[in-house]
């Protein structure tokens, strides 16, 4: 039997010249089951509200239904620098869908007024919010579709497969890594836009339902409070996530790295161009390693070779030079500056004890995500975790317990994880 086959020892068992008809054979396996049926929009596509008497008329429309609003916000991640949005969609009940241009308008203060007080239904909340909030909107409550399903333990908790799994529905996934900032946006771009909203107010009740039953309720009220507020982590030093700088060595050439890689990001920025459609993060490291010294040696190296590598070559010569005679006092050091402790690969050498502290609480962790169907990373960041286990607050839960709420978690993953993070600590013979 191949790794891939879908027979049983049995059916490989019965005789290969057997005449029986595959429909009446003893143990015969069932014909597949028919693909679930591709979302449709209820209501047709809707017009593109892009001026300000459509706005009105859908701000109208929206405060006069009721219930919740779905809504999803569609960026152009790999082509633009920002991560403004470039579409949104909103659908409630008795009102219907709209198609929002934000680009034409000054303010959409009226959008967010006419949404006061109403729950916002997004999935993957975190991914939207930001650029909600860059142009002025901002929930009264919310429900986030994705973390709803992490908190029941789906394995998998994109949208199109939530969708299917619960609401048995195939949704189109063929525009997803579009260029949203491109106008006019085509007719079946903004379909699939709206079907994003389709089935967010089905799919949430659903999802509410199980997580009532689940016992998991209120868990789920104090993620989206806390979400509600979420803005996304600035990095004191992001060049320091350019792929592949595993492969320099030195402090000299992480400087030329960091000077390459800023001068990208001011480029893109000016731009509002994705840095990656000027340079790739490979053309950077290489070009750190080889150190051209000018233009035409510059072009020769590997990843300089696009339109973006030649128009600015003189850009990368120059950061270069800058990195080459840059005092030693001003390279940066290998290892990233953090307030937070080491990592974790040096504790046993640092701090044996915080160590053994550290594997077992990633123990107890692995057995609470494992009794309560939920991943770990949502029971309690690992950071935290990391954060806690390093230099404890004390022995006892109520302390472990307060130091857990001066981190951000939650009450519901305190009460979970605080006795289990006190026992690892006493399990490791830090209380002597």
């Amino acid at each position: 039997m191949t790794p891939d086959s879908d027979e049983s020892p049995r059916d490989l068992a019965i005789d290969a010249t057997s005449e029986v008809a595959p429909d009446t054979a003893d143990g015969a396996e069932e014909p597949p089951a028919p693909p679930a049926p591709l979302l449709g929009l209820r209501d047709g596509l809707p017009p593109l509200t892009e001026t300000p008497p459509a706005l009105d008329e859908a701000c109208r429309s929206l405060a006069a239904a009721t219930g919740p609003v779905a809504i999803d916000a569609e960026r152009a991640s790999g082509y633009r620098y920002s991560s403004r949005a470039y579409l949104i969609q909103l659908r409630r009940e008795g009102a219907g869908t709209f198609l929002i241009d934000p680009i034409g308008f000054d303010s959409l203060d009226p959008l967010q007024e006419a949404l006061a007080g109403a729950e916002w239904i997004l999935h993957a909340a975190a991914q939207d919010l930001p650029c909600l909030n860059e142009v002025g909107l901002a929930p009264a409550g919310l429900f986030d579709t994705e973390l709803a399903g992490r908190l029941l333990g789906y394995p998998r908790v994109g949208l199109a497969t939530l969708v299917e799994r619960l609401l048995g529905k195939r949704m189109k996934k063929e525009h997803s890594a579009a260029d949203w900032s491109t106008r006019p946006l085509p007719a079946p771009w903004l379909e699939y836009a709206a079907l994003d909203v389709e089935v967010l107010i089905e799919l949430r009740e659903v999802l509410a339902r199980e997580l009532r039953e689940a016992g998991k309720d209120e868990w789920a009220r104090q993620e989206f409070d806390a979400l509600r507020g979420f803005t996304p982590l600035v990095r004191a030093e992001p060049w320091r996530r350019t792929s592949g700088l595993h492969r320099v060595r030195g402090r000299r050439l992480l400087g030329a790295v960091r000077e390459l890689w800023e001068t990208r990001d001011e480029l893109a920025r000016a731009r509002d161009v994705s840095p990656g459609r000027i340079i790739g993060d490979n053309a950077i490291v290489a070009a750190a390693l080889a150190d051209p010294t000018n233009r035409a040696d510059l072009l020769a190296t590997k990843g300089f070779h696009g339109r973006g590598a030649q128009r600015y070559a003189d850009r990368w010569v120059e950061a270069l030079r800058r990195a080459r005679e840059m005092p030693d006092d001003d390279l940066p050091v290998r290892a990233p500056r953090t307030d937070g402790p080491p990592a974790p690969r040096a504790w046993a050498e640092r701090d044996p004890i915080a160590a053994e502290r550290l594997v077992l609480a990633r123990d107890g962790m692995a057995k609470l995500s494992e009794e309560h169907q939920v991943p770990a990373e949502n029971l309690l960041s690992p950071d935290i975790v990391r954060r806690v286990m390093w230099e404890p607050a004390g022995v006892d839960v109520a302390a472990l317990a307060d130091q857990l709420r001066g981190l951000g978690a939650r009450e519901w993953q305190v009460e979970l994880t605080a006795p289990m993070l006190a026992d690892a600590v006493k399990g490791a013979g830090s209380a002597a």
